[in-house]
């Protein structure tokens, strides 16, 4: 039974029910952690269909994950009593890949394209630097993947970038001009784009396309983006595309959760929000319906340290709540087994938890190997997010090749990597006399395959096994128009007899056909899921209707999972995730661990000051994930990239008031601290011992006192203004400025290669330019 007219709006606050009433024009939604943002946003849908009268398929609503996009479909049918046909809800790759599907053609790839995922995309860089005999050991293949992400992130294509770079001194950057228009031109040949394609080519084609940016601004008459604050240039174009002439559009986000600046998000997209889209209505959520008072008081005074937001405050009704622990350990595997053992101690003593009510999360993945360790050798369950992950496995890597190839004949990488697996008696020989013939004749590898007979450097036993492997795959490429992906995949693997191939690899071997059969299963569920993207174009055109085969679907799906998505929330396991991932989550219990200067904020965040506010963002959204409660910990010393470091406590920490915190150290530390070389920096609290014993082994402190502040250590080098220095990564400058004293003392640099740089002394590990 559909629930009642009204029930969209039932329970909303009334910040909440003035953002889901706004009906024409755009609004901004500043919705604080916890604050309800996803009932606001299918909420608007819902008011939207019911009282005005807008169809679903006008609707389009952008999310950053496919778990949101899921949950917002699955709550506007539950409200609206039945699916809302039509409306598109997805990621923007998800909304730019469907879009490329319909419209490929016109920026002539074929419509079953493949899309490279982040490894195949580096290996095709790497391919193009060897080609152009560029040292991929010298030049690393990842920064040079980064610095093209980042260009075409800021909409800069490889022409322009050519341009831009033509007369710089700045080596790297005259060797990524080289790769980017060779790696552009492989894409086009092996029918592929990369992820970032997927945010510009959408944009490319409705900038030059009028009348089929004026079909899709008629289909989309509104338009919501969640999770605004984290849009790049070219998100935001897409954005403004489809909603400049109605201009119904509503964003919801978080400016003080913005924290993927380093791979192209512009903050400046929700803070000059108004500038872009004059006349819009601001709305603010500020309060929280998951955290305790305490909590949300030490998140509002660490951000209230930013100068770049539009500020706002998190209440609750749920007043008080337990004080942040902050534990001082020795190192971190002292630090990993107090948090393994007060996980225990709370689960056990507290009824309505279980290991799945607790999150550790720390800044970068290195440090999870110690926490690893310690939930392992205590026998207590956990999952790590953003491990290996499952749909980069050897063995699923394997078989998804093939079904690469099936969609996408063109697809190079796909071909190289299935071609001989299983073996096919195909050797390395053969393969470079394929290659080279399929060049000369201008080609794909698999067309080439199809006539190996003529391949005259070829002997029989491999033109034999090129014919046969060509063969198989033109045979499931046609009956990939008829099967379910489902029975497709199982077909496949029946008939390569992987199964058996795997376990004759013994214990291991078994393991990766479980996981093959799990790749199976997957395939299988996915089946009842595709309703909702066949669909005639609404517009009516023939050439916009979707005719993409199940396989398609499945391959995109696949490219564009993320680690969140694979997160089990009901696995009974403690979850283990670096913070960016624990974006969008919440837990009862959060232990955040690693605050240590130089760890959390990272060292190098200190040449900037816009790269600290991320930092201290990030810290901000590991702080709101908390529901119940909040532990912090750090170690007095911690082995880094092979070598033992010394620390001290994180900047971060000296924002928060006594009254919301409780100190403590580990026994381990207090047995082990007169070893200890004295720390050169200041402390927020400095932990004291008292009389009698403590739970879990542990000293509780009640005493805060800061350390006074230590000046620079005697032996650091002392420069003058318009000294030359050199910096590891940014080359030689000139010293043009010195400013503060101690441990704050800033040095600013005019570097030869990349301009003026403001820098901390401690951290920035400047040398003398001697002549």
């Amino acid at each position: 039974m559909p629930e009642s007219p009204l029930t969209h709006l039932e329970g909303l606050n009334p910040e909440q029910l003035e953002a889901a009433r706004h009906f024409e024009g755009p609004i901004l939604v500043l919705a604080g952690a916890g604050s309800g943002k996803t009932r606001v946003l299918t909420a608007r849908v819902c008011q939207l269909v019911r009282e005005h009268g807008v169809a679903p398929d006008r609707v389009l609503a952008v999310t950053f994950t496919n778990k949101a996009a899921g949950e917002m479909r699955e709550r506007i049918g539950r409200l609206l009593g039945s699916a809302p046909a039509g409306m598109w809800v997805g990621t923007f790759h998800a909304v730019g890949a469907r879009l490329l599907r319909r419209h490929a053609d016109r920026l002539g790839f074929d419509r079953a394209f493949s899309i490279f995922d982040a490894d195949q995309a580096l290996r095709l860089v790497k391919s193009v630097q060897e080609s152009l005999g560029m040292d991929p050991k010298r030049w690393s293949p990842k920064a040079i993947r980064g610095e093209i992400s980042n260009a075409k992130n800021q909409l800069i294509d490889a022409k322009t970038f050519v341009e831009r770079n033509e007369g710089t001194f700045d080596i790297f950057l005259k060797n990524v001009a080289r790769v980017f228009p060779e790696y552009q031109k492989a894409l086009e040949q092996q029918n592929a784009f990369d992820f970032d394609d997927l945010l510009t080519k959408p944009v490319d084609l409705l900038d030059t396309a009028p009348e089929l940016l004026a079909r899709y601004r008629e289909r989309f008459a509104f338009v919501l983006v969640d999770e605004y604050q984290d849009t790049n240039r070219a998100q935001f174009r897409f954005v403004e595309l489809l909603s400049g002439g109605h201009r119904n559009l509503m964003v919801v986000g978080d400016d003080d959760q913005s924290i993927y600046r380093w791979r192209g998000a512009d903050i400046r997209n929700i803070l000059d929000f108004e500038q872009a889209f004059p006349g819009a209505r601001i709305v603010r959520l500020e309060q929280n319906y998951r955290s305790t008072q305490v909590i949300l008081d030490a998140a509002n005074v660490v951000i209230s340290q930013n100068v770049e937001r539009k500020g706002k405050t998190l209440f609750t009704e749920r007043a008080g709540g337990e004080l942040v622990t902050l534990m001082e350990t020795l190192d971190e595997s002292d630090e990993a087994r107090w948090i393994v053992q007060e996980i225990e101690v709370r689960v056990r003593d507290t009824p309505t938890l279980s290991h799945r009510s607790c999150a550790v999360l720390y800044r970068t993945n290195a440090q999870a190997r110690a926490l690893e360790d310690a939930f392992r050798r205590a026998g207590v369950p956990y999952q790590v997010v953003g491990s290996v992950r499952f749909y980069e496995r050897r063995e699923i890597q394997d078989v998804l090749s093939y079904l690469r190839l099936i969609s996408n004949p063109r697809d190079e990488g796909a071909f190289e990597r299935a071609v001989n697996y299983p073996r096919r008696g195909i050797g390395l020989t053969s393969l470079e006399h394929l290659r080279r013939w399929a060049a000369e004749q201008g080609m794909s590898l698999l067309d080439a395959a199809t006539r190996s007979d003529e391949i005259l450097d070829l002997r029989a036993a491999g033109s034999q096994g090129l014919r046969s492997f060509a063969d198989l795959i033109q045979r499931y490429s046609v009956r990939a128009a008829q099967a379910s992906i489902g029975e497709l995949l199982e077909e496949l693997i029946e008939e390569l007899d992987l199964v058996r191939h795997l376990q004759d690899e013994g214990p291991e071997g078994e393991d990766r056909a479980r996981n093959v059969a799990e790749l199976i299963a997957g395939a299988i569920d996915f089946d009842a899921s595709l309703v909702e993207d066949r669909e005639p174009d609404a517009a009516g055109s023939e050439e916009g209707a979707d005719r993409f085969t199940e396989l398609d679907l499945f391959l995109q799906q696949v490219a564009l999972v993320a680690d969140v998505d694979r997160l089990d929330p009901n696995a009974e396991t403690a979850t283990l995730m670096t913070l960016h991932n624990a974006k969008g989550l919440e837990f009862p219990l959060v232990f955040i661990a690693g605050m240590e200067e130089g760890l959390f904020p990272l060292a190098r965040a200190y040449d900037e000051p816009a790269a600290l506010e991320e930092e201290r963002r990030l810290f901000y959204v590991g702080i709101t994930r908390a529901e119940d409660k909040l532990s912090l910990s750090w170690a007095r010393q911690r082995r880094r990239a092979g070598e033992l470091t010394f620390n001290i406590q994180s900047s971060f920490l000296e924002a928060l008031p006594p009254e919301l915190v409780e100190a403590r150290r580990t026994e381990r530390l207090n047995v082990h601290a007169y070893s200890l070389p004295h720390r050169s920096g200041p402390r927020a609290y400095e932990s004291r011992r008292e009389s009698g014993g403590e739970s879990s082994g542990e000293s509780r402190e009640t005493h805060f006192e800061p350390e006074p502040e230590y000046a620079m250590n005697q032996d650091s080098p002392r420069f003058v203004k318009g000294e030359r220095v050199v910096h590891n990564t940014f080359g030689s400058g000139a010293v043009v400025e010195i400013s503060g004293f101690g441990r704050d003392l800033k040095v600013t640099v005019d570097f030869d290669q990349v301009g003026r740089k403001k820098l901390l002394l401690r951290y920035a590990a400047l040398e003398r330019d001697w002549p």
